[in-house]
């Protein structure tokens, strides 16, 4: 593990709509060391080398509970977990996600977390407190299978414990949320697969689901994917050059056939396929009104 200082720890999303209505990331460490063997966070273009190597911005809670203070308004939701997972293995000693998120609780902001780790349910009592203003988890699962998914995704949970996960997360009255994505080509789009992941989301409660029936692919991480396909999946590899070559998003062939089986299961099931995020509470204009015709009354 090594250490940096952060100039910054809010970050201004680009797009604050976007699938969870984030308006900042947050990201208290560099690297992560789940290692999923598809992760986009090794691309060129974040610039972190050895990503498997965690580092921990040393100075993040000082500077989280600068940039809170200084926020004008605080119905803007943070968001975290985009760049690497906010329960990778160093927190388990670390604690930085814990105190990061019993600060924002403190402050009164909202707060979406990305993660395929159980151990998020440490903190059931902060995300509790959350919930009073807003708190949203997406956990992760493109597999019902255990096997697949370790090697997919070596140090994160297995499918069976995310899945647990979220049921238990739905009972603290958390907006719970299963990102299915991305479905990789040739590994996990076909119709059973997708049709477990739905049904077994339900089984724990699971109102939304947001798929991806593909996987994007660029310059280190296409070249890192390869790799682990060569050792893991031999000759999946060259299906994947003969296919695909160079392009960036790299689609199932079965994307229409998937996207209208996964639209249907989760129908049957009473599951959105939208991600619903925190809406700032609207003042009561009639109240306002009201208000401000007894203010002139009594002037």
């Amino acid at each position: 593990m090594q250490s940096v200082e952060a100039k910054s720890i809010l970050i201004p999303t680009k797009y604050p709509a976007g699938w969870f209505g984030t308006k900042y990331t947050m990201n208290l460490y560099r690297g992560c060391d789940i290692q999923c063997i598809y992760c986009d966070s090794r691309s060129e273009r974040y610039g972190i080398d050895d990503f498997h190597n965690v580092t921990v911005k040393s100075n993040a809670l000082e500077l989280l509970r600068k940039e809170l203070a200084a926020k004008r308004s605080r119905e803007s939701t943070i968001g975290t977990g985009s760049m690497s997972d906010p329960y990778t293995l160093m927190e388990r000693k670390l604690l930085m996600t814990r105190r990061a998120l019993q600060m924002i609780a403190e402050f009164r902001f909202p707060v979406h977390i990305t993660t395929k780790s159980d151990l998020i349910l440490r903190d059931s009592d902060v995300l509790q407190q959350l919930s009073t203003k807003y708190a949203s988890v997406a956990v992760t699962i493109t597999t019902a299978n255990d096997e697949l998914a370790r090697k997919l995704e070596p140090h994160a949970a297995s499918s069976t414990e995310r899945f647990r996960t979220l049921a238990e997360l739905e009972k603290l009255g958390v907006v719970t949320t299963m990102t299915m994505m991305p479905i990789l080509p040739f590994l996990e789009d076909q119709r059973d697969n997708i049709d477990q992941l739905v049904e077994r989301a339900a089984a724990a409660g699971v109102k939304h689901i947001i798929a991806a029936f593909g996987v994007t692919l660029r310059d280190r991480q296409r070249e890192y994917f390869y790799r682990k396909l060569d050792e893991l999946f031999p000759g999946l590899s060259n299906q994947y050059r003969r296919t695909f070559g160079l392009a960036y998003e790299c689609k199932s062939k079965n994307e229409k056939e998937l996207e209208l089986r996964f639209r249907e299961a989760c129908s049957l099931h009473g599951i959105s396929t939208e991600m619903p995020y925190y809406q700032p509470p609207v003042a009561d204009s009639f109240q306002m009104s009201l208000f401000g015709e007894e203010e002139c009354s009594y002037g």
